[in-house]
């Protein structure tokens, strides 16, 4: 069981495992593909998800074997989220890790699972290709997700 608004009282580190995937909003968004410059280190995004990315739902169809069916499928820890820097600035782990409240729309705030969609933020708000192998990634990049 969740205590009520434990995102607030607790640390990222603090939180127990329960926590840290509640915070998850489940927009996708960390399931786009991006490309870094190798001489900026910049960090782009494309609308290609993998082929396990379900674009009707934004969610990952294998999530507990993530990290085996795509080996460069990046596991979000408590340990390693000042890394997490490539992630969108709506992103809860990286809001709360920068000290910035959770969005209104987010389901933790709202209780409501469809404030992603109805907000217009996440996977389902972007047209995404789902990656056959076969794509040049640049001709998908995207301004922002």
């Amino acid at each position: 069981m969740l205590s009520e608004k434990f995102w607030e009282r607790k640390t990222l580190a603090q939180m127990n495992d329960l926590e840290w995937e509640a915070l998850c909003d489940g927009c996708g968004l960390c399931c786009l593909t991006k490309l870094q410059d190798e001489e900026t280190d910049e960090v782009v995004y494309t609308r290609v998800v993998c082929p396990y990315s379900d674009p009707k739902t934004a969610q990952c169809r294998d999530y507990a074997n993530r990290s085996v069916n795509v080996p460069a499928c990046v596991q979000l820890t408590r340990q390693r989220v000042a890394e997490f820097d490539w992630l969108p600035d709506t992103c809860a782990y990286r809001m709360l890790h920068r000290g910035q409240s959770l969005p209104d729309w987010h389901p933790l705030i709202s209780k409501d699972k469809e404030s992603l969609r109805k907000a217009g933020i996440g996977l389902l708000a972007i047209p995404v290709v789902v990656d056959t192998g076969t794509l040049d990634y640049e001709d998908y990049v995207i301004e922002h997700p």
